[in-house]
């Protein structure tokens, strides 16, 4: 009978002998030869059965612990350059084994190591590209895996740039999970909520990527209850300090002044489309405190994002024009790509601002329009302009789990332009 140790030593000659078959230098003699092994390892199901040896190895023994770091290695798969990579990924992690393998790891009480680096760098792609990992993790109780490893992160910064690394990897594993509505519901149950509300207070370095967590976490019709809760846990009080002053951006994060804008601004929309009766109208009532200074902030970003979007869209029809006097004709896909082009530069924070404003001028208290509106004359601002930003904004809904949700969601938008 074949000892552990030897079975040890076995996984760990694969994984050596796996790194020399696919040297660079191996790979460049020919493409052709690379992509067949490739695809026979694959066949083989070698890169699954890698994961399911990472049992055997016993991390305190050094030779098994630079076995574990090698399987690991992204070595292996820079090696492959594009070859592959995402198949590779896939089959090491998409199975059980792999995946409740990957999350022991991430146990909050094992120290860091480079090994909790390359375990969350993994979980964060396979999480990302596959809907069936997303449900293996709620199943296997991942979500309380992933918050019981982020609130260390509470009160104290990571140590150095690789625990900065995969506090981030993990923070994007949660992201991703939550695409998926039953893990919406172990994160509130988890009192994910929570966690993110006390990391925007305690201003570390997590507080943007929990901003980030929570405008997953609130958006769309499956974070209703999550919404609530957060008005529950007076998460209010949290994000309009956020929403009045952007904070400055962190060197070492290297986040811009837009992305938590957008955060921020997202999360504002969502509560305003998820709430109901007396939270709502708590929500509503912010903006009118301290003499309407959130409704001042509002109309200050709808401004600064208006000019953003006048500038890209200015490059892009000068764009057009060069195009055209060469005789190319604008299809469809590149008016697409110049429209992914202007959400990126601001015109999709654009669009959730001006829905807010819509919003609270229609539902809000009666002296917030009149506030607007001031606003707008004094600085020549447009409500033609405003509307019809609303207006392609609603022609470009999308996410919608249904037709029906996706229509009734138009109209909605729609309403609040004729009531504008």
């Amino acid at each position: 009978m074949i000892s552990s140790l030897t079975c040890s030593h076995i996984s760990i000659a694969l994984v050596d002998l796996l790194q020399e078959l696919t040297d660079v230098d191996t790979l460049n003699e020919s493409e052709e030869g690379a992509d067949a092994l490739i695809e026979a390892l694959l066949d083989a199901q070698v890169f699954g059965m890698l994961v399911t040896n990472l049992d055997r190895l016993d991390e305190s023994v050094k030779e098994e612990a630079d076995g574990v770091h090698n399987t690991l290695d992204w070595h292996i798969f820079n090696n492959m350059g594009h070859r592959n990579v995402s198949d590779i990924t896939l089959q090491m992690y998409s199975h059980r084994k792999g995946l409740f393998w990957n999350l022991g790891k991430e146990n909050a009480k094992m120290p860091f190591d480079a090994n909790k680096l390359y375990c969350s760098e993994m979980l964060a792609i396979i999480l990302q590209n596959s809907e069936e990992t997303r449900e293996q993790l709620g199943e296997l109780d991942g979500i309380d895996t992933l918050l019981q490893q982020l609130a260390t992160f509470k009160r104290h910064n990571p140590a150095n740039s690789e625990e900065l690394e995969m506090m981030e990897n993990l923070f994007d594993c949660l992201c991703s999970a939550l695409m998926l509505p039953a893990n919406r519901d172990r994160f509130l149950k988890g009192e994910g909520l929570q966690l993110m509300n006390l990391m925007l207070r305690s201003k570390k370095m997590s507080r943007n990527s929990a901003l980030k967590v929570l405008d997953h976490a609130l958006t769309g019709p499956e974070g209703v209850d999550n919404c609530t809760k957060f008005i529950d846990i007076l998460g209010l009080r949290t994000i309009f300090p956020l929403f009045m002053k952007t904070p400055k951006p962190n060197k070492k994060i290297g986040r811009m002044k837009e992305e938590h804008e957008e955060h921020v601004v997202s999360i504002i929309a969502s509560l305003l489309k998820n709430v109901k009766s007396n939270q709502r109208q708590r929500l509503l009532n912010k903006f009118t405190e301290a003499d309407h200074a959130k409704v001042d902030r509002l109309m200050e970003l709808h401004f600064k994002y208006l000019d953003k979007v006048g500038a890209v869209d200015a490059q892009i029809e000068r764009e057009k024009v060069a195009l055209r006097r060469q005789g190319e004709d604008v299809d469809e896909p590149m008016e697409e790509e110049f429209y992914l082009r202007r959400l990126n530069t601001g015109l999709f924070t654009l669009q959730l601002l001006d829905y807010i404003m819509l919003e609270i001028c229609s539902t809000g208290p009666a002296s917030i329009k009149p506030r607007v509106m001031q606003i707008l004359n004094l600085r020549g601002g447009s409500i033609k302009a405003i509307r019809n930003i609303i207006r392609e904004y609603a022609a470009n809904v999308g996410d919608a789990k249904s037709t029906e949700t996706k229509e009734a969601e138009q109209q909605r938008l729609l309403s609040l332009v004729d009531r504008f």
